[in-house]
């Protein structure tokens, strides 16, 4: 076997279960108790610091 051929196996078994994997992590990490306020308050982090405009007001 080629080192490709090799290669080519390792990424379609186990780099697939290492991508899943590391989607389910990142993923499930902002529904963690501690992840939660930081996702809150990133979420409205654009909102912050900003001066109202004649069109906030009709």
């Amino acid at each position: 076997m080629s080192s490709y051929d090799t290669l080519r196996h390792f990424a379609d078994s186990w780099g697939l279960v290492f991508m899943g994997a590391s989607y389910l992590v990142l993923v499930g990490w902002h529904f963690l108790p501690r992840g939660r306020a930081h996702s809150r308050a990133a979420s409205t982090m654009i909102f912050k610091d900003r001066e109202e405009t004649e069109a906030d007001h009709g």
